[in-house]
């Protein structure tokens, strides 16, 4: 019989581990989504081969180990990419407000817990945020506004009790419950240091007034007000850490597979950074940039595509050039085929005579590729297609110049080579 391992220690992208592992725990990991592969390991009984993909964080899954997937990428780092992508005109500026402060934590979730609650406690700072929310009741007593037709449906125009509404100045809003949340996952995951706990759970007490969450629900929406604007760079990180947290994946005939935990995708990740970094860059030459801006390759429009970035005049009415962002690992041979194909694909469609790929690191940097038998470009030559590379290794204020360069080429303000 198979003992199962209480915690399995995995690298983004790197080689597979052999763990002993049950046969149902091994399937329920294989279906999940989770990891890159999930396979019995031929070479020893009662063992599974898992291997990480792109997902970094934690997981605990059902009748299973504890699975932590480590990024190549420094936490500060991942952290710094996740920051700017949720809130843009906070990360980064000098004063470093709104940065996301991971402490002196190298692993995803334990960096993620000290900045969550880092960021609750700054929010809460001067109090409990409140505000006024509709209540609708029944009651003995008339307050606020009658509900006619509900006391006509429900009580046949027979007082008390009343049907009313009226708004209440309370600490149950929509920001309260979504940072109450985000602090009860948190307190559920798996690898959050002791002192982070207790400094959580104190911020839950503080949050008690809110409602909680059920599970599944929709997040309440909230809208970035004065009011709220302290509150606002710990709702961006609660919200990450709510669509992040709890995953349930559904395999096909099978039951869902619920775990806890925490998992980033880093290729989201890139692609959110890149994209966001050259949306703000792009708007001090007064273009605009769409964001996944659909589109069709056919003229039947039975073929969608959905590139990441298009760079649109002021008007956003004419497309001057598209990006692609690509976080993955490279080839042996430095050449990702695939990617080049679907540049061209974009280029095509848009009517450009040239396309661009940024890449997580690994590539020369400002190498094109001119396509034969085409003829869009100036002077009657072949769409280009652009790589270009960001190393995820650089501080912070050099990846955001890389992407200003890259925002000066695609705006024209620097010749292409």
């Amino acid at each position: 019989m198979t003992v199962p391992v209480l915690e399995v220690t995995l690298r983004e992208y790197g080689p597979a581990v052999s763990v002993p592992l049950g046969s149902e725990a091994g399937r329920a990991l294989a279906t999940s989504g989770i990891l890159q592969s999930a396979t019995p390991d031929p070479g020893r009984d009662g063992h599974w081969l898992l291997r990480a993909g792109s997902r970094v964080g934690a997981v605990r899954t059902p009748g299973g180990p504890v699975v932590r997937i480590t990024p190549k990428t420094p936490v500060s780092r991942l952290f710094f990419l996740l920051g700017f992508s949720l809130d843009p005109a906070r990360a980064w500026r000098d004063s470093r407000e709104g940065t996301v402060e991971t402490g002196a934590y190298d692993d995803v979730v334990p960096a993620l817990a000290h900045a969550v609650e880092r960021q609750i406690d700054a929010a809460l700072r001067q109090g409990v945020l409140q505000g006024y929310r509709e209540v609708e009741e029944s009651a003995l007593v008339v307050r606020g506004r009658l509900r006619e037709a509900e006391q006509i449906r429900r009580h046949f125009g027979r007082t008390p009790p009343v049907e009313i509404a009226y708004d209440a100045y309370t600490a149950d809003t929509a920001e309260n419950r979504i940072l109450r949340a985000a602090t009860e996952r948190l307190l559920r995951l798996p690898g959050v240091p002791g002192p982070v706990r207790r400094r959580l759970a104190h911020q839950r007490v503080r949050l008690a007034d809110a409602l909680p969450l059920i599970r599944g629900q929709e997040l309440p929406r909230w809208q970035p007000s004065r009011l709220n604007s302290r509150c606002q760079p710990a709702l961006r990180l609660a919200e990450a850490v709510l669509r992040g947290t709890s995953p349930e994946h559904r395999p096909a005939g099978a039951d869902p597979l619920a775990v806890d935990g925490f998992l980033l995708d880093m290729n989201k990740l890139f692609e959110d950074f890149v994209t966001v970094a050259l949306r703000e860059a792009l708007q001090e030459h007064g273009l605009t940039a769409g964001l996944q801006d659909p589109h069709h390759l056919d003229t039947a429009g039975l073929v969608r595509i959905r590139p990441d970035l298009v760079v649109g005049t002021g008007d956003g009415r004419t497309p001057l050039a598209v990006v692609d962002a690509k976080y993955k690992v490279e080839k042996a041979d430095g050449l990702l085929n695939a990617d080049l194909y679907q540049a061209l694909a974009y280029a095509t469609v848009l009517g450009l005579p040239e396309a661009h790929l940024v890449y997580a690191a690994g590539r020369q940097p400002e190498r094109f590729h001119e396509v034969r038998g085409t003829t869009a470009g100036p002077g009657g030559r072949g769409v280009r297609l652009y790589q270009h590379s960001l190393d995820l290794s650089r501080e912070p204020g050099q990846l955001l110049s890389a992407l200003k360069e890259i925002a000066e080429r695609l705006a024209g303000a620097t010749p292409h080579p």
